[in-house]
């Protein structure tokens, strides 16, 4: 007896000191072996956190710091995740429907007729197999066995999109499609996403949650098992590097429940910059896979602080000023872009955000050798006024030209660019202009992939997206960024989208803020709906940037915006002190004009027919700026405040909480 009171003594605390595999529920105390957890929920996950020592008691006048982790976890970064889980589950249901489209067209045109005595054999192969599976199925249908149909090798179908299966059933037999849709998460921590892409993407039929600490791996395994999703989701121990590169030599044609092969998704979210792993992460996607990658080290991005470990980093250097955020997006584009193309990858920008302290991009990967041609051309330099009056103009490395043969077929033909496009000096104010980049040219949104994922949100569950608010705000601002005609097409971009769309670059990239205008003028600040009526009223379009409030983005050039800004002081903001402008600053340039020396420096020699034709017309373009308007400025704060939103959204957001940013790197 004494015994078995024992016995079972033994097993209650065996049972108490595993409860991993209890019903997971928020704020819950779990433990496991001699470690203590609470569980902490987010979207459709839960997550086991260590319960960390107590934070040191803080110094007077200053605030405790959060305790050290052994295993990373940031609740900052839940925009980042929800914004991530929406963006995959955009682009996978197209991708899936894609698929099966293709699959279905396929059935209907039946086995194709290929040339040569090797595909000859391989046709006669496949009749010879459809009788023999005919005849080992039942007449009456009972028992009924499968047999794939073989794959065409002229017309097979993407790497991770699996056969379609026949079930024969009698006379007639039941096609069904199935399709693989795999998901690496690179550098897991708690594998918090790869969890919640198994619970929240229904289609999603591997995730591999990968990490190179062992600890942090064991913690994964251990949320794996809370969350009941060992069937779906992989635990695997490793450099990230490695395990990106070890799938080069797969050919991807899995079956959907089994592990191994490219992906369709590849998830970046390191502690730092996200530029190591472009290169593996590229090659690691099937063909039309997205990457999402986020990096947080905007200090090296969108700062001229470091600019040759951005050069290292990003191949390009930075912007200085209140746009160098945008900045810093275009030079992990141009990053990614040039990782890609040494491969014949192309790439297409889906969404690509400057969010708080971080930068988040999803770009689309395709194998296309002939899109990479037009990655020069959709590359710029930029001559920027940083230290005087913010001005810039941009320079393409080459052209993409539209040419027609002699039968009248319409091709691209691809050449150097003539430059510069801007002189030393600048041309509003004179002082000297600096050179960033080189950096990606083209447009930072596919404004179709964007109003998908607004079409899908208002279906979210707003307990398992509570930033859907900031979400639709956000991407609403993005939509709005592009002050190109709009596209005729309400769907995803085409698998092979036509060249026009290939060429296309972002005609008015960066924006300005009125206050720093100001700051150049030392007059008071105008509105920004005075600023954006003004514009308005002379014909220009205006736009937000997402990256910062108050910020405009027009096409504009900047010869028109210094014109309203001359405006804005003498109808508004009445006569400047006498001594508020001093000789030989920005704004006396602006005012007065700037001296004879700087304007001729400033000249830069005219541009040739063709280069003009594929150049970006942004602001600050010297050949194309006018004298200015000959139509007197409106400053009307109501034409201003015109938007396409119909209701007030959260567009930016203030940081919620004390020591808002990046936490601190997990220790153990």
């Amino acid at each position: 007896m004494a015994s078995d009171g024992d016995g079972a003594a033994s097993n209650l605390k065996a049972a108490a000191s595993n409860q991993v595999k209890i019903l997971p529920q928020d704020e819950r105390a779990v433990t496991h072996g001699d470690k203590q957890y609470t569980t902490v929920k987010e979207g459709l996950a839960y997550i086991l956190v260590p319960k960390g020592s107590e934070a040191a008691s803080p110094k007077p006048g200053k605030e405790a710091e959060p305790p050290a982790q052994t295993v990373f976890y940031n609740p900052i970064q839940q925009f980042n995740r929800d914004l991530t889980v929406l963006a995959i589950k955009a682009y996978g249901g197209e991708a899936i429907a894609e698929r099966r489209r293709r699959w279905e067209q396929r059935l209907r045109q039946g086995p194709k007729k290929k040339k040569g005595k090797a595909l000859k054999r391989k046709r006669e192969d496949i009749e010879d197999a459809e009788p023999r599976a005919e005849e080992s199925s039942p007449s009456n249908g009972a028992d009924a066995s499968v047999a794939k149909i073989p794959a065409a090798p002229a017309n097979s179908p993407p790497a991770s999109e699996e056969a379609p299966q026949v079930v024969p059933s009698g006379t007639e037999s039941t096609k069904s499609f199935k399709s693989s849709f795999r998901i690496l998460d690179a550098l897991s921590a708690t594998g918090l996403r790869a969890i919640r892409y198994a619970h929240e993407l229904p289609f999603a039929t591997s995730i591999t949650a990968n990490d190179l600490l062992p600890a942090a791996t064991k913690q994964i395994k251990l949320n794996v098992e809370h969350n009941r999703v060992e069937g779906k989701v992989r635990v695997t121990t490793g450099n990230a590097l490695s395990h990106m590169y070890g799938v080069l030599g797969d050919s991807g044609r899995h079956g959907p429940d089994e592990p191994g092969g490219k992906y369709d998704v590849v998830d970046l979210d390191p502690y730092g910059t996200a530029a190591p792993f472009f290169d593996a992460a590229v090659q690691a996607l099937s063909d039309g896979g997205m990457l999402c990658a986020t990096c947080t080290d905007s200090g090296v991005f969108a700062s001229a602080g470091y600019p040759e470990k951005t050069f290292a980093l990003y191949g390009g250097a930075p912007l200085r000023g209140p746009h160098s955020h945008e900045g810093g997006l275009r030079l992990i584009l141009h990053a990614i872009a040039m990782s890609a193309a040494r491969y014949g990858l192309a790439i297409e920008p889906l969404l690509t955000l400057s969010i708080d302290y971080y930068a988040r991009t999803f770009v689309r990967i395709r194998r296309s050798p002939a899109e990479v041609k037009f990655l020069a051309g959709k590359t710029m330099l930029v001559y920027s006024c940083d230290q005087g009056c913010g001005a810039w103009t941009t320079q393409p490395l080459a052209r993409n030209k539209e040419a027609q043969d002699k039968k009248g077929d319409k091709f691209y033909k691809h050449g150097l660019a003539q430059g510069p496009s801007a002189g030393q000096h600048c041309p509003h104010c004179g002082f000297k202009t600096h050179l960033a980049g080189p950096m990606y040219g083209g447009p930072l949104h596919s404004s179709a992939f964007v109003q998908r994922i607004l079409d899908d949100l208002p279906a979210a569950d707003n307990a398992t997206y509570p930033t859907k608010p900031r979400i639709e705000g956000m991407l609403l601002t993005a939509l709005e960024e592009d002050l190109s005609p709009p596209s005729p097409s309400p769907t995803l971009p085409s698998p092979n989208p036509p060249a026009r769309l290939l060429s296309a670059v972002d005609s008015h990239p960066f924006f300005f803020i009125p206050h720093a205008l100001s700051k150049v003028l030392h007059c008071p600040t105008p509105p920004e709906n005075a600023v954006r009526g003004g514009l308005r009223s002379l014909g220009y379009r205006v736009a937000r940037s997402h990256c910062k409030p108050g910020s405009i983005k027009t096409d504009a050039p900047w010869a028109v915006v210094w014109d309203v800004m001359r405006s804005w002081v003498r109808q508004r903001a009445g006569p400047l002190k006498e001594g508020a402008i001093k000789e030989g600053t920005a704004g006396w340039g602006i005012m007065h004009g700037p001296s004879p020396l700087s304007q001729t420096a400033a000249a830069p020699p005219a541009a040739s027919t063709d280069d003009d034709q594929n150049a970006p017309q942004s602001v600050g373009k010297v050949e194309e700026e006018p004298a200015g308007p000959t139509q007197p400025i409106v400053f009307d704060e109501d034409l201003g405040r015109a938007s396409k939103a119909s209701k007030r959204v959260v567009r930016y957001q203030l940081n919620p909480t004390a020591n808002w940013g990046p936490m601190s790197r997990a220790k153990g």
